[in-house]
């Protein structure tokens, strides 16, 4: 259990001209998650991050992907940001901080991921690793599947971080395979979060000397 206070959750509709998300978070879950936004790739890195942060989600999109991906894979970073910041509240008693490297297999995209629960949303992105896959898809094209590339999974943590309110810095160390370099990220990003809102006993009020996040 990250906390013995009232869970921490959220509820949420997000509607444009181009997507309907609908999600529900718990901060303070086990891993559980049933997300579907019609990106398959997508659904599974968001998987990938409630499990390795224990946090639920069930997270439900529909939008104009007879168009291309963007929209829907913006918007719904965009929504979830926003889920953890409401579900958040003040942030009072949280570490606030988080670093943590995950490798697969030869992606030493240890990804390294740091973030500080800020208030101040932005995203930072800095590779050492080869750039040959970066715009490579993360699964194989087959008929009507949608690629996803690390172009996607960088637009998708941008939204994410500006609607959270974090500064999130992602370093990409090492990799070939994109699948494996963009899981990597998804799963360091998950631990470094649970890190940062796990709430920390020494840690009055609101971690930070503006009086507030």
């Amino acid at each position: 259990m990250k906390s013995a206070r009232t869970k921490r959750s959220a509820k949420l509709l997000r509607r444009t001209k181009e997507t309907s998300i609908r999600v529900e978070l718990s901060v303070d879950g086990t891993g559980r998650s049933r997300v579907r936004t019609g990106i398959a790739f997508l659904d599974h890195m968001i998987e990938s991050m409630a499990k390795h942060g224990r946090f639920d989600i069930r997270l439900t999109a529909t939008g104009d992907l007879q168009v291309d991906t963007h929209h829907t894979n913006e918007d719904v970073g965009i929504a979830l940001g926003t889920a953890f910041r409401q579900a958040l509240g003040d942030k009072a008693g949280i570490r606030r901080f988080g670093d943590f490297r995950a490798p697969l297999d030869e992606a030493l995209a240890e990804a390294r991921v740091s973030l500080d629960l800020s208030g101040r949303g932005s995203f930072h992105l800095h590779t050492r690793a080869k750039t040959r896959w970066v715009e490579h898809p993360a699964v194989r094209s087959k008929p009507n599947a949608m690629n996803y590339t690390l172009a996607d999974a960088k637009h998708f943590l941008e939204s994410l971080a500006a609607n959270m309110g974090a500064t999130l810095h992602v370093e990409l160390i090492a990799g070939e395979y994109p699948h494996h370099v963009i899981e990597a990220t998804f799963k360091a990003l998950a631990r470094a979060l649970d890190q940062a809102v796990t709430p920390d006993a020494r840690t009055r009020g609101i971690p930070s000397t503006k009086g507030r996040l």
